[in-house]
């Protein structure tokens, strides 16, 4: 393995040969006698683990070299040790500007600059092992992220699905609510950041919003698949759906990032609550509903009208985007519903693309 490099920069040949007989023995030492040549060593060399920077030089001085690793962002891997005749005030403020390592003044004593190299060398290699190693375990994090999103995905689906294959339903609904409810949590996050929506908070709840109707596994298939409408008795069963929804879902709590748990219960409890306070299960009115399950609930609301059922047709876009706006649907957060009137062309689209393809 090749010998770590010392550089020397120094106009005065004695100071350099000073200074290198003392790294002689444990690191092989580069000479420049002005900040041109030490550019050049800088440019050839990989292998340098510190400088020893004289300031007044001729043709270009320390602050010249310091300027040129400044700009080639080099300042912060290879350590700088100032060596220098100038005032105190003058090198230290501007050096430390440029953030060398050290400030020394001549006359320097060889065994003081030797320990200070030594320590310093230690520290910013300790310092870039740490750097390799937190950028490793920060990679090794997010492939473990990646594994159990991936993983959480799969039992979305699959949970997703089995509730759509129990109520004969295609898998369109699930897809369908995923990309409605990403859509207005954007437009949502642009138009009103007083509720914080982030990136995360988008992909956490677009991914818990698959989950909204898990419940309807528990609903007998008398109710849930009756080709008529409900009685006011089996009307009470069929809410009970989001009450079942959270208990199974908290069996599978343990398992789950908090965050993303605390979505899929609030959306599967609260989806069918109303601003007004007429919706179920807890009766909730304007911001006591979370606003995860706002935001699916008009999701929910809208493909269910446009959607065709076995005790129903499916509604055009423009009446069921209408429906919802003129309350006919239930009341619902005025800010909801602006995100619904601006994402109104993203949602036909939407509609209209899925049309476009076959899903199993």
């Amino acid at each position: 393995m090749d010998k770590q490099q010392i550089l020397i920069v120094d106009d005065e040949e004695v100071n350099r040969v000073i200074l290198s007989g003392m790294f002689n023995d444990e690191y092989e030492t580069l000479q420049a006698s002005n900040g041109q040549e030490a550019i050049c060593l800088l440019e050839e060399n990989t292998n340098i683990v510190l400088i020893v920077l004289d300031i007044v030089m001729p043709v270009m001085d320390g602050f010249g070299v310091l300027n040129y690793m400044q700009g080639k962002q080099l300042i912060d891997e290879i350590p700088v040790i100032l060596i220098t005749g100038e005032s105190a005030d003058v090198s230290e403020e501007k050096g430390y500007t440029y953030g060398v390592a050290d400030v020394m003044y001549k006359p320097f004593y060889p065994h003081i600059v030797k320990r200070r190299s030594h320590n310093i060398i230690e520290l910013y290699q300790s310092k870039r092992k740490m750097e390799i190693r937190l950028k490793e375990q920060a990679e090794e994090l997010r492939a473990q992220e990646k594994e159990i999103r991936e993983s959480n995905e799969f039992m979305i689906d699959a949970l997703s699905s089995v509730v759509e294959f129990r109520s004969q339903e295609t898998g369109e609904h699930v897809r369908r609510i995923k990309y409605f409810t990403r859509i207005l949590l954007k437009y949502l996050s642009k138009y009103y950041p007083n509720y914080g929506i982030t990136p995360l908070k988008i992909d956490l709840i677009s991914r818990a919003a698959a989950l909204h109707d898990i419940g309807k596994i528990g609903i007998p298939d008398a109710i849930l698949l009756k080709p008529g409408k409900l009685t006011e008795e089996e009307y009470e069963v069929m809410k009970n759906h989001t009450i079942i929804g959270c208990e199974m879902l908290e069996k599978i709590r343990k398992k789950q990032n908090q965050e993303f748990y605390q979505y899929c219960y609030d959306i599967c409890r609260h989806h069918h609550e109303r601003w007004d306070g007429n919706g179920y299960p807890d009766h909730l009115v304007g911001d006591q509903i979370p606003i995860s399950a706002q935001i699916v609930s008009i999701a929910d609301v809208y493909d269910a009208l446009i959607s065709k059922r076995i005790y129903k047709e499916a509604y055009v876009n423009n009446k069921a985007f209408d429906m919802i706006m003129n309350g006919e649907c239930g009341q619902f957060s005025p800010d909801i519903l602006e995100c619904l009137d601006l994402a109104k062309e993203d949602f036909f689209n939407i509609v209209e693309v899925i049309k476009m393809f076959t899903f199993s």
